[in-house]
């Protein structure tokens, strides 16, 4: 017997190499992406919980102030470790833009945040207006959907890769009619 040795079964080599090939880059993408978030979606939690519940500051306030923070804190994680490899554009660009989509995940956090309050508290207060109900709007619901938004408007407008060219580059430019 030649060439026989006990190891693992045969896999399909081709297949699973093109697979990590093709979607390599993006797994670990992800992996940095989810633990910059991780760090940000903590200094959210926490500074939420201590404005709101130990400083009194309205909800949707204070959720407002520990979002913009935490983005603060995503922008330098995503731009210096999660996509540290991409080009660098203008930072002025990069900054506007995430903060931009950032407001809009902001916006889909706090919105869920003031329907679960203000829509379904109106009906079952004892349930929706909450410390737990809060949170679990805000975080679970809120942060899940926003960092669906986030993760592709980040990747596909702000942190571009070499190469790709930006909504404005990409715009024809037009003559003026006469």
């Amino acid at each position: 017997m030649t060439g026989d040795q006990p190891g693992p079964p045969p896999t399909r080599p081709g297949v699973v190499r093109a697979l990590i090939d093709r979607f390599g880059h993006l797994v670990r993408e992800l992996s940095k992406f989810a633990t910059v978030g991780s760090v940000a979606f903590l200094v959210d939690f926490a500074l939420f919980n201590y404005l709101a519940n130990a400083r009194g500051v309205e909800q949707v306030t204070a959720k407002t102030i520990s979002t913009v923070i935490a983005a603060t804190v995503a922008f330098l994680g995503n731009r210096f470790w999660t996509w540290r490899h991409r080009q660098r554009s203008n930072p002025a660009r990069e900054y506007a833009l995430f903060f931009f989509f950032n407001s809009v995940g902001l916006g889909i956090a706090v919105g869920c945040l003031a329907i679960s309050r203000y829509g379904l508290g109106a009906i079952w207060p004892e349930i929706f207006q909450t410390a737990l109900a809060d949170n679990i709007a805000s975080f679970i619901v809120g942060t899940g959907l926003g960092t669906l938004f986030r993760f592709w408007s980040y990747r596909r407008f702000v942190f571009v890769e070499a190469g790709t060219r930006t909504v404005t580059e990409a715009a024809p430019d037009r003559e003026p009619s006469a």
